[in-house]
């Protein structure tokens, strides 16, 4: 009876989501633990059957790092961004075009699936430019200007390869390097490619997959729903912190861009994704334009 009454529960969201698009982000430990793959991957595939499209977009920063440790390359970084110079460009897209990527596709293919791997230059996926970063050093001083090299931001998604896809019942899994005007190929953040992606297809959903159990508020305890007016506060009064505060700034600019809702959860939690979308308690934190 228990099992009924879930897949009873599940019913209204199938209803809801069907022929609908939903992106993910997929990192952190989610990534690393066999177990969590194997339930990532049977959750992308239940979707997909079930008449819901899931768009998989994929970090790889440990990975990479792993690499470059093994090369003897020493990593470089800027505020949190890696500094990518031209080396470093080639074993970062080697990393997560040719390793990660590949494997990603590869379970979701034994468990029934119908994934292809993509990076952004693949039919100009990802049209890119070189990211400006700038450093704040008091009112009467011009900004620092910090060179990453080779780090990129999203200029452009080409929508229709990824309809495309859709159309042909396919699952695209996709490597977050992007490919400039000329020709030049750009490290971008998951988390930006992700937001952009949904904001450009009009996602139902954008859920980014994290190690921690959503957005914390200062006393350590989950928020479970936020609107753009209180994340924007929050950040503005130092409630977010550290690797969240890119996270929800990602989560508001695909929700201005076009995306419906976005959730932040717990990818350490196996079937995280099922239990947030197709149960009534979800998990993590659900941010949205307005209540």
């Amino acid at each position: 009876m228990e099992k009924a009454r879930l897949l009873v529960e599940a019913l209204p969201y199938i209803r809801r989501f069907y022929q609908t698009t939903l992106v993910i982000k997929y990192g952190g430990h989610a990534m690393v633990a066999d177990d969590l793959k194997e339930s990532f991957a049977q959750d992308i595939v239940l979707m997909k059957y079930i008449g819901i499209n899931p768009i998989v977009v994929h970090g790889g920063g440990p990975q990479i790092s792993e690499m470059l440790t093994r090369l003897g390359i020493k990593s470089q970084f800027r505020d949190g961004m890696r500094v990518t110079d031209p080396e470093t460009m080639d074993i970062v897209e080697m990393v997560l075009t040719g390793k990660i990527n590949k494997e990603i596709v590869s379970f979701i293919n034994r468990h029934g699936g119908q994934a292809i791997g993509l990076s952004g230059k693949d039919g100009q996926l990802i049209e890119a430019r070189k990211l400006h970063a700038y450093r704040y050093q008091g009112d009467d001083q011009p900004p620092e200007i910090i060179d990453l090299g080779l780090v990129g931001e999203v200029q452009r998604i080409n929508v229709e390869v990824l309809r495309t896809l859709e159309r042909s019942n396919m699952i695209p899994v996709i490597a977050p390097v992007g490919v400039g005007q000329n020709g030049e190929t750009y490290n971008i953040n998951a988390d930006l490619v992700a937001g952009r992606i949904a904001g450009a297809l009009q996602a139902k959903k954008l859920l980014l997959m994290t190690d921690v159990p959503g957005v914390l508020d200062s006393d350590g305890q989950l928020i479970p729903s936020m609107t753009i007016a209180e994340a924007a506060d929050a950040m503005q009064h130092g409630t977010l912190r550290g690797g969240m505060i890119p996270k929800v700034q990602c989560a508001v600019e695909a929700l201005q861009e076009g995306a419906e809702k976005v959730h932040i959860v717990d990818g350490r939690v196996a079937h995280a994704i099922l239990l947030e979308i197709f149960t009534d308690a979800g998990i993590g934190t659900e941010i949205v334009k307005e209540r």
